[in-house]
């Protein structure tokens, strides 16, 4: 919701004759907080409520924070809009206890939430003594269990955590060469009707153009390797003068198996450069990877 009024006030502001309302909903991935998530299944997860409502003419847009929205979206839908990123980053959120230690420092057992098999992989990979645990509900409830001692800390988005006002909860920015972030971390999209013109070009005045470019690579990557939003794969993107550097990684859900490597292209052709880099992936064994994540994980209901 906070970052549906932020859409809400940039349309506004951007077209002053224009009245936003909002319809709030409340998704499967809202829903349902006791079962880990990919367990559920992933596609469509916190988007397919809000979808319905928009081939049934009872929405124009739909506001999803990117990482959340399946590559592959519903027929007569479309990615409209991807607005300016915030820090991508994870971040390490403690309790009092541990205020003096790093995520590298922490003492062997100590417990770590997360809920992201991209963020478990990554560090059972760095850190294996580390404990690991599920945690669901939104940021505040977890914050909450994290406070009550259920965690020694928590491991969440640096977006999530600023949009909502809780940056000092930030202990530490997460470098990239130990946690790579999920694709479109830090960036909302907006999703319409593809035979909306109208609609779409009112969206459009929110789109940032380098923000774009890296996540339509990311995406690009992400469906390459038909992967969803809770499987290991990782990214980290970056534009430099005219070329689009993208890294990409999949990991096993144990963490011994991590493979990871970057392919750098045109800005003009962002997708290709995706496409490319998950091939090569492939070709070093990510299918096989993702194959038997998928088989370990099928959905409980």
């Amino acid at each position: 919701m906070v970052q549906t009024n932020w859409v809400k006030q940039e349309l506004e502001r951007k077209h002053p004759s224009l009245v936003v309302s909002i319809e709030a909903m409340a998704t499967q991935g809202d829903k349902i907080l006791d079962v880990a998530l990919a367990k559920i299944g992933d596609k469509g997860l916190f988007t397919k409520e809000l979808e319905a409502q928009m081939l049934i003419g009872h929405a124009e847009i739909a506001v999803h924070s990117l990482k959340d929205l399946p590559t592959n979206l519903p027929d007569g839908l479309i990615l409209g809009c991807i607005t300016e990123r915030e820090d991508p980053a994870d971040a390490l959120v403690v309790n009092k206890q541990n205020a003096d230690y790093q995520l590298e420092t922490l003492p062997a057992g100590s417990v770590v939430g997360t809920s992201s098999l991209r963020r478990l992989a990554q560090l059972r990979n760095k850190y294996p003594d580390l404990i690991f645990k599920d945690v669901r509900g939104n940021v505040i409830t977890r914050l909450e269990k994290l406070d009550s001692g259920e965690y020694d800390c928590l491991i969440l988005a640096a977006a999530g955590l600023s949009r909502l006002g809780f940056e000092n909860r930030i202990h530490q920015l997460i470098p990239s060469d130990i946690s790579l972030h999920a694709v479109g971390q830090g960036a909302l999209g907006i999703e319409c009707v593809g035979q909306r013109p109208e609609v779409l070009e009112i969206i459009k005045s929110l789109e940032h153009k380098p923000t774009s470019i890296r996540c339509l690579a990311e995406r690009a990557f992400l469906r390459e390797l038909e992967g969803g939003c809770q499987v290991p794969i990782g990214v980290n993107s970056k534009i430099e003068s005219h070329e689009l550097i993208l890294t990409g990684m999949v990991a096993s859900l144990d963490g011994q198996r991590l493979i990871r490597d970057n392919k750098k292209g045109s800005i003009d052709d962002p997708e290709s450069i995706g496409i490319e880099l998950a091939k090569i992936l492939r070709s070093q064994g990510a299918g096989e990877i993702l194959q038997e994540i998928f088989n370990s994980v099928r959905p409980e209901i």
